[in-house]
């Protein structure tokens, strides 16, 4: 799934439990388009009534520094994005890997 191993996968729903401020994590852009390619970065935008830029900062760190993984994160706070496309984007294609609903965002 995305080009990530089960285990990939595992390890970002477990850094995502970490932040009980965390509801749901999605995968969007090329990754869930399905048009990456091997060293294409992996977005991930966190949602939750409680989540901040700041834990969106926490996660990214997380993920990029601590967790022994070959990618790069790059981690949005959803209630806060201002770009309409990128949150139609998000809505449409978005693919998600942790909380509420399981699948597409």
């Amino acid at each position: 799934m995305f080009g990530l191993r089960e285990q990939d996968i595992e390890m970002i729903t477990e850094a995502s439990k970490s932040f009980e401020e965390i509801d749901q994590a999605v995968v969007f852009g090329s990754r869930a388009l399905g048009n990456y390619k091997k060293g294409s970065d992996i977005d991930i935008a966190i949602k939750g009534s409680n989540v901040t830029n700041h834990t969106a900062g926490q996660l990214s760190e997380l993920l990029n520094e601590e967790y022994p993984l070959p990618y790069f994160f790059d981690i949005v706070h959803y209630e806060g994005i201002k770009n309409e496309a990128l949150i139609r984007h998000i809505n449409e294609h978005g693919i998600n890997i942790y909380g509420e609903k399981h699948n597409r965002a």
